[in-house]
């Protein structure tokens, strides 16, 4: 009674019977050929998931070491530049606004307006090719030691218009 109790309660104890007389009732020549098929099925859920994506990884890493090296070193270059910005004496007010206003004129052409409001001078754009633009940020940046803080900008036809509020030195 107790066989029957531990059968019934056991389902896989059943199916694990079952495999172990259907394995006794076949030859030589089937055991090896049903070993040799398992082995196989283990191989290709092997190979499916550990090795392909190992290898896959493997072959994706020179691309990435690669992206990663440009990035370091663009990175590399920003903080050298910050870096230089960093250094340099601070510049009076009023030599900063004159360089201000001569990288407008230079870089934006006579149309944008330049009006000052305290420690903070707004340039109104219009129409300024996006090229332009980036030149002039980075020349006011460096030139005249200004920050951009705020920007207003919207397409236009002919190019950005809009407004850039600048931070000054102090006075």
């Amino acid at each position: 009674m107790s066989t029957q109790a531990g059968a019934v309660g056991s389902p896989w104890s059943a199916r694990r019977a079952g495999l172990s007389r259907a394995w006794q009732g076949m030859s030589g020549r089937e055991r090896r050929m049903v070993g040799a098929t398992m082995a196989l099925v283990l191989l290709a859920v092997l190979w499916w998931l550990a090795l392909s994506p190992a290898l896959r990884v493997l072959r994706s890493a020179p691309q990435q070491i690669e992206a990663l090296d440009q990035q370091l070193q663009t990175m590399q270059q920003l903080a050298a530049e910050a870096g230089a910005i960093q250094s340099r004496p601070p510049m009076a007010r009023e030599a900063s606004l004159r360089a201000l206003e001569a990288s407008v004129r230079q870089r934006l052409g006579t149309a944008p307006q330049v009006r000052v409001a305290g420690d903070r001078a707004t340039v109104v754009l219009q129409g300024v090719p996006p090229q332009a633009l980036a030149q002039w940020l980075s020349q006011v940046r460096t030139g005249a030691r200004v920050v951009p803080v705020q920007a207003q900008l919207r397409r236009g036809a002919q190019g950005w218009d809009g407004t850039v509020v600048l931070d000054l030195p102090p006075a």
